[in-house]
């Protein structure tokens, strides 16, 4: 009996064995093909592994292909915050230099321009002022990048003595800088006309700025004489008042004894020498005109001025500056006509019927510190007291014999010789 226990209990433990083996077995070969064929023994899933595959791919694709499109879209984003950011920038640096100007007082059309919304009533008898000063208007640098970074480093507070040579002109222009620098004016430009305008300045460190090339304006700048290329200025000083500077326009046949700067007001559009030679003739009489056959009414009053000397004068960067220069370019350009002439029509002549006048303020300059050599040469030469004084500048615009003149002018108020002025005629006989 217990024989047979023990050979049944043998037989159950190697059956036992042999199921665990056949299951190890079974395992192991699940392992194998597990690995050797991830996807299983049929291929039908396999094109449904290649299509989620190939979808994915063809997305990575696209978003490849949208990329660029986006990075320019960033692009142009940054782009329009950076103009938004530059404007914003330059408006604060406008709205600072007029807070500056008003503080300082110095710039009269800033002052009023505070009041302008403002409404007063008329105050009493004898204190009511009119606004005389116009507003300056807002720079606009994008008009001429080139010229508005030489012109900030040139200007002193906004403004510059601007000239236009050519190489017909060029002893009169050295004698003309040798002035300014005499008297430590830094703020000062040549517009040069030609190239070797240009050089001539650079080589004796003269400020100078040669406008891009224009057929309009070259043909005349390079070959003409005086009067021709005085009609220029009045295309090429818009863009330095559209850049906000105010400009003290000088022909080259001047000599400079102090710095005009120190005796301009500032209170108007246009302040201006004058061709006048006495106190009437500079700053305007009551001309009566005769008529004998009207018996009663014979006398008819006229007011008369001498004209503004277009040679010299300071501009502001107003509307109607800007609108004199327009007008005057505009008529200079259609018909052959003399720029100083215009220029005194466009200031003076009144609104009537077919024809809207300017309503630009105007100054006239103190005509014994601004002078011309009409005032010097027949009234203050000959005069003791008036030879003692010392004039701003001296314009020697109604003379021929330019050049000669401003060396004797040189060597009468610098030089202190004072027979330099002896040997000339009154005028040009």
């Amino acid at each position: 009996m217990a024989g047979r226990a023990l050979m049944r209990d043998k037989g159950q433990s190697l059956r036992r064995s042999r199921i665990a083996a056949a299951i190890l077995t079974g395992v192991l070969i699940g392992c194998v093909f597990a690995f050797v064929l991830p996807h299983g023994l049929f291929s039908s899933d396999q094109p449904i592994q290649n299509r989620r595959i190939g979808k994915s791919g063809l997305q990575a694709f696209s978003s490849s292909c949208e990329l660029p499109e986006r990075i320019n879209m960033i692009k142009s984003d940054i782009a329009s915050l950076s103009d938004k950011n530059a404007e914003l920038n330059k408006q604060v640096k406008d709205l600072t230099e007029r807070l500056r100007f008003a503080e300082q007082g110095k710039d009269h059309a800033q002052m009023q321009f505070l009041d302008m919304g403002e409404k007063h009533k008329a105050g009493p008898f004898g204190t009511v002022k009119g606004l005389r000063t116009n507003p300056t208007v807002i720079p606009d640098e994008l008009v001429n990048p080139r010229l508005a970074k030489i012109l900030e480093e040139v200007a002193i507070r906004k403004e510059l003595i601007v000239a236009l040579a050519n190489s017909n002109v060029q002893a009169m222009l050295e004698v003309w800088f040798t002035s300014i620098k005499k008297v430590g004016i830094s703020n000062y430009l040549v517009v040069a006309l030609d190239d070797h305008i240009e050089h001539f300045c650079k080589s004796n460190g003269v400020p100078v700025y040669k406008r891009d090339p224009d057929e309009g304006i070259d043909s005349v700048a390079k070959t003409g004489g005086n009067h021709a290329v005085s009609g220029l200025k009045f295309r090429i000083l818009r863009e330095f008042l559209q850049l906000g500077y105010s400009v003290l326009l000088s022909d080259v046949d001047i000599v400079y004894l102090q710095n005009p700067f120190d005796y301009i007001y500032r209170d108007s559009d246009v302040e201006s020498m004058s061709d006048g030679h006495n106190n009437m003739t500079a700053y305007g009489f009551n001309d009566v005109f005769d008529e004998p056959a009207m018996g009663w009414a014979r006398y008819a009053h006229t007011m008369r001025i001498w004209v503004y000397n277009s040679g010299f004068f300071y501009i502001r960067p107003t509307k109607p500056s800007i609108e004199l220069l327009d007008r005057v370019a505009d008529r200079l350009s259609r018909d052959k006509l003399w720029d100083q002439a215009v220029f005194n029509e466009e200031l003076f002549y009144p609104s009537h019927p077919g024809y809207d006048g300017l309503h630009a303020a105007k100054r006239t300059m103190d005509m014994y510190l601004f002078m011309n050599s009409k005032v010097l040469f027949k009234t203050v030469r000959k005069d003791a007291k008036l030879k003692k004084l010392k004039p701003v500048i001296v314009h020697v615009n109604y003379h021929p014999d330019k050049l000669s003149r401003m060396k004797a002018v040189v060597e009468f108020y610098v030089n202190g010789k004072q027979d330099a002025l002896a040997h000339f005629p009154d005028g040009s006989q």
